[in-house]
Formats: structure tokens, C-alpha cells, sequence
């Protein structure tokens, strides 16, 4: 007698720090439990390109997925960057009531500045984030990120000391759970055997 072959089946799942749903594929829906899910936030945010990376916590009744990490992606941040200006980032941990995450501030000022200031604009962003998650747990924090309110406040702080053209978060991971998202780099040409050669014979001739 033939067995029969199990379906997956697509399964919903909430996202509710953005209202939105999203599924999944798999045999039960227990087993989206522990499952990472993407999502490009580039339309949601105006054109923001962003990714939210968000860890699946699933039940008999429903699958909802909480955000673990959102990354500002690189190919943003070089439209960003203008000629003569600075640009200033920072990494370091945050430590909220319910966890513990990485914080990557990016900064540009709106002209050249010395790096007295840039040292001053580092050290203000990072005493003020470490003091603000004191209060808040991680999910309210990303709210605030994708709502702009974060980088809002930060930016008028700041301005006391250098105005800027842009103030965001580039990087905000819980710690300890997923990976950062990079953009995929291009391979490097293999060198051949001639290539080889030939650079190993110019470091020769310099030792000599």
C-alpha cells in the first residue's frame, strides 16, 4: 500500500511592529518556531533601503514574528554622502530592560569639521542611546528606529554641537542572535599561475 507524501502548506504570520503579514512554508506550523524571516522595508519606509530580519515565535493558534535586527543597507548611505562633508559612525552595546543590542549610529554633517568635533558628536550620540534604553525594552526601540522618532530627538541634541544633514541608525542587532546583513561582495578574479609567479618573483627583487 502506498504511503502517502507529506504537503507543506503556507502558514501566515504577523508582523506587528509594522501592522503587516507575511508567510511561511513548512509541514506545521509549530515548525516555523525559531525560523528567521527578511523583509525589505524599502517601501514601507519611502524609500529607505532597509532590511528587517525578524525570529518566528509559533503556536497552534498563530505564528508571530518579532524583529531581532534592521540594517540601513550600504547602497542608502553612499547616496547619502555628499562631497565636503564628514561622515561619523560608532559602534557599541545598549543595554535595554529585556535584552541587550548593538547600536551602529550614522552620522554626516553638513560641511568639513575638525576631529575635535566629530570625537564630541560620537561621544554625545553614544552617551545619549546608552541612556535612553535604559528605559525602554527592545521592541519599543524599534519602533522608534522605523518611525524616525529615535533619529529625530538624536538629531536635535546634536545640533547644539554640529548641525547635520543626516542622523540614523545604520545597525540596531539584539546581541547574541543573528548575523549582520551585508551586501554581497563581487568575487575577486582568481590569479593564474603566470600572475603568480611573476608577483612572487617582484617580491623577491624588492627583498634583494
Amino acid at each position: 500500500m502506498a504511503i502517502a507524501k507529506r504537503k507543506q502548506r503556507f502558514y501566515d504570520v504577523e508582523i506587528p511592529l509594522i501592522g503587516k503579514e507575511t508567510q511561511l512554508r513548512d509541514f506545521e506550523k509549530e515548525s516555523l518556531n525559531g525560523k528567521f524571516v527578511k523583509y525589505d522595508l524599502t517601501r514601507y519606509l519611502r524609500g529607505k533601503n532597509s532590511v528587517l530580519v525578524l525570529k518566528v515565535k509559533a503556536t497552534n493558534e498563530k505564528a508571530v514574528a518579532e524583529p531581532r535586527s534592521i540594517t540601513l543597507l550600504p547602497s542608502f548611505l553612499r547616496r547619502m554622502v555628499r562631497k565636503g562633508t564628514n561622515y561619523v559612525e560608532d559602534s557599541f552595546f545598549i543595554e535595554c530592560k529585556d535584552a541587550k543590542a548593538r547600536i551602529k549610529p550614522f552620522l554626516i554633517t553638513r560641511r568639513k569639521v575638525s576631529r575635535a568635533v566629530r570625537k564630541a558628536l560620537r561621544e554625545k550620540v553614544k552617551e545619549e542611546l546608552i541612556n535612553y534604553a535604559k528605559t525602554r525594552n527592545v521592541n519599543s526601540i524599534f519602533d522608534d528606529v522605523l518611525k524616525n522618532q529615535l533619529q529625530k530627538t538624536l538629531s536635535l541634541k546634536l545640533k547644539k554641537i554640529y548641525p547635520l544633514s543626516l542622523c540614523e541608525i545604520r545597525i540596531l542587532k539584539v546581541s547574541g542572535d543573528v548575523k549582520e546583513i551585508e551586501e554581497p561582495k563581487k568575487e575577486e578574479k582568481k590569479k593564474s599561475k603566470k600572475e603568480e609567479i611573476v608577483s612572487e618573483e617582484v617580491e623577491e627583487n624588492k627583498e634583494e
